[in-house]
């Protein structure tokens, strides 16, 4: 037990300047809040809170929960009717209680699963919610869950300690749905967004062949150098990274800016209530780095079939690295979608006409996937 100095004594008022004085700090590291439109003070102290533990992060996803699903966005007036929607919460083998959610075809059987795999700081239940919903709307079902320490999961917020273990715990939760007697005999195809479209790669690369193939939406095979810190000060992170992995530091653009091109748009991403939007953490940032330099030196190991749809503006993932996946990837199976003007978020950043259209490239080549499989 620590002593106080000869002659100092702590008096109350010492103690409460202590707490005011942490508070403060805690206060000066968090992200800035939006004031939402049309939320009350009882809501906005909610949206406030912090959020690195996961009792906050469902206190406002459940106050949230309507709000978001009124915005005016093309992904939440995606049909609902004919959607059998689950949630659940399951302790996986590492002790942490993940939350997953499930879109089913309300009464028909689908005709093959895609297991999703979302983005950095993101959750499976805001945008993710319209993208289920249309893949469910063209007779697929659609499972989803939030990584460890993302979204509705247990952990700390946004904090990666290592990206094989978070690749092992999503490789757990969807063996689990996809050997299931009720699945087992459908087509599996991973569904990854950005981050996700690493997770996804390296599930195949752990899993050479348990998919039938990979829907890869602005995959981060590499981060874009002007997302990167110099060098020199990527190496003092990475060094400080080993003693203080979980400290908000990574110097970090805005990334609903750099990624969403439609202003509109852009604006809603405020309604993603536990969305991590703070710095980066110093170990989730090596991580993300490490995963990346892997991937890139082990494309030629990619042997699936691909669907890789890349936006030609992406300033947030390189694009020219998923042309190098395209070329260098072993599978004889594999398509390339670039779009001329488009940015890092394809489906929830785009004007109208452009999210609609790469979902129809999407679901034109699960339904041609779906034939082959049905075909062997």
């Amino acid at each position: 037990m620590a002593l106080n100095p000869p002659g100092k004594f702590y008096t109350q008022r010492t103690f409460d300047e202590l707490r005011s004085r942490r508070r403060r700090r805690r206060r000066e590291v968090m992200a800035p809040v939006v004031k939402l439109a049309g939320v009350d003070e009882e809501l906005q102290k909610i949206l406030e809170a912090n959020m690195d533990q996961v009792p906050a992060r469902k206190r406002a996803r459940e106050a949230f929960k309507g709000i978001q699903l009124q915005i005016d966005h093309i992904l939440f007036k995606m049909p609902s009717e004919g959607v059998k929607v689950e949630e659940s919460y399951e302790v996986n083998s590492r002790g942490l209680k993940i939350f997953s959610k499930s879109w089913l075809p309300a009464t028909s059987h689908p005709k093959a699963m895609v297991y999703y795999c979302h983005g950095y700081g993101d959750t499976c239940t805001f945008f993710c919610e319209g993208i289920a919903r249309k893949l469910v709307s063209s007779g697929y079902g659609v499972f989803a869950m939030d990584y460890p320490g993302f979204g509705l999961s247990e952990g700390l917020h946004c904090y990666i300690p290592s990206f094989d273990m978070l690749v092992d715990d999503v490789i757990e939760q969807y063996s689990k749905i996809k050997e299931s007697p009720e699945f087992c005999t459908l087509p599996s195809f991973l569904f990854g967004q950005s981050l996700g479209g690493a997770v996804a790669l390296k599930m195949h690369l752990k899993q050479p062949n348990a998919w039938d193939g990979a829907v890869l939406v602005a995959p981060m095979c590499k981060i874009a150098d002007n997302m990167v810190p110099p060098w020199l000060l990527k190496q003092i992170l990475i060094g400080v990274a080993s003693f203080l992995p979980t400290i908000k530091l990574v110097p970090q653009k805005d990334l609903a800016e750099a990624a969403f091109r439609d202003v509109k748009y852009r604006e809603l991403t405020a309604y993603n209530v536990i969305a991590y939007k703070d710095k980066p953490r110093l170990r989730t940032a090596v991580e993300m780095l490490k995963t990346t330099q892997e991937i890139e030196h082990r494309l030629e190991d990619v042997s699936l079939p691909l669907l890789i749809l890349h936006g030609e503006a992406d300033i947030v993932t390189d694009p020219s690295v998923s042309k190098a996946l395209y070329e260098k990837a072993r599978s004889s199976d594999k398509k390339l979608n670039l779009y001329k003007d488009a940015c890092h978020s394809l489906l929830e950043g785009e004007p109208d006409e452009m999210i609609i259209q790469v979902f129809n490239d999407i679901i034109s080549w699960l339904d041609e996937h779906c034939i082959k499989n049905t075909s062997q």
